[in-house]
């Protein structure tokens, strides 16, 4: 059976293995071109950056622009935000399954040189209690101490914490002498679940990420530190970390443009409608049941294990869990009615073949 973290090979069907599958989006590529015309100085000191900086500082309500840095992927994203807050001796608190935990090959621990104190979480979400669950021992010099807290928007299971969720746990940390930062590599899909601002996702987070690659843009990403006291360091840790770009303008006019008429948020409104299209279409269908709510643009399944690999011959997608057999069905900005449409096809099929 493919692995957790393989897709199944693909296809010309539309994959439903990642949102990082889908193309950029075509005002994308016309911006990047439109950005190579002539030359231009680097390292961020152009029109396009200065840009892109004030229109993402008016997005999250930032009051100057030395909060807006822009990376090349998420891990970076992550990996930059955290260091920003910790000491050598310190550690982040974060959900067993979150990314920066499971998926980036002990990126925050060889490159920051920080412990990740994680917490099981039934629905991918931290809460004050499973935060303060991990606070004991604070002042023990045997033991790293909890400094940051990570939490992620929308989750790894597709959740979305609501601005309510957020304002208290932010509170919390923020009582205890504890930084929150917010992996955003979804948070375009957050805002249109959750029907909020971008401003208002980051009320309570004092540095967090805004993922453009899964929401149209092309290997660009922005950190946003809505924390004053954390922007000074970012250009030279930025620049020891490696993400600091030459012609970073190509970075930033995918933001502007994403930010241009809210583009951000239509495509996270399609991939979002076609996630709960998809849901919908499977609720009558045998041996397949939802493993969680449908909140963002994944839909998480458990199957009849006999339906997987059938389905994996002609569909790209992950198995989440092996053991349970869930399964991941992403979708993206350019996913239509039509894809999953056809994709409820072959799952009724494939389930009418095992009751035949």
């Amino acid at each position: 059976m493919t692995s957790p973290l393989t897709p199944s090979p693909a296809n010309s069907r539309k994959s439903f293995g990642s949102d990082n599958h889908a193309g950029a989006h075509p005002k994308i590529l016309d911006a990047l071109r439109d950005a190579g015309q002539g030359d231009a100085s680097a390292y961020g000191d152009d029109p396009w950056t200065t840009r892109a900086v004030a229109q993402l500082c008016d997005a999250f309500g930032l009051s100057g622009p030395g909060g807006v840095f822009f990376v090349f992927n998420g891990t970076a994203a992550n990996v930059l935000g955290i260091s920003l807050m910790l000491r050598p001796y310190e550690a982040v608190i974060c959900a067993e399954g979150a990314h920066l935990n499971v998926d980036e090959c002990g990126a925050a621990e060889r490159i920051v040189g920080c412990k990740l104190l994680t917490v099981p979480t039934d629905d991918g979400k931290l809460t004050p209690e499973l935060v303060a669950s991990r606070l004991p021992g604070r002042g023990d010099e045997h033991r790293a101490q909890p400094r940051a807290v990570a939490i992620t928007q929308a989750t790894e299971v597709g959740t979305c914490y609501t601005r309510g969720e957020l304002q208290r746990l932010g509170e919390f940390c923020h009582a205890n002498d504890l930084l929150v930062f917010m992996d955003g590599a979804r948070l375009a899909n957050a805002a249109a679940f959750v029907g909020c601002s971008l401003a208002d996702l980051a009320a309570h987070v004092d540095v967090l990420s805004f993922g453009g690659t899964k929401n149209g843009a092309m290997g660009a990403e922005a950190l946003i530190v809505a924390n004053p006291a954390l922007a000074t360091a970012v250009p030279f840790q930025r620049k020891q970390q490696m993400q600091l770009a030459s012609k970073m303008r190509y970075l930033a006019a995918q933001f502007s443009v994403l930010l241009a008429d809210q583009l951000w948020l239509r495509n996270a409104r399609q991939a979002n409608a076609m996630a709960q299209r998809l849901a919908d279409g499977i609720s009558d269908v045998p041996g397949v049941r939802l493993r969680y709510p449908v909140e963002s643009n994944g839909v998480f399944a458990t199957l009849d294990p006999a339906l997987i690999e059938p389905l994996q011959r002609e569909w790209s997608f992950h198995v989440w869990d092996a053991d349970e057999h869930t399964v991941r069905w992403m979708t993206a900005y350019d996913t239509t009615e039509e894809d999953i449409d056809e994709f409820l096809a072959g799952i009724r099929a494939a389930a009418g073949a095992l009751t035949a």
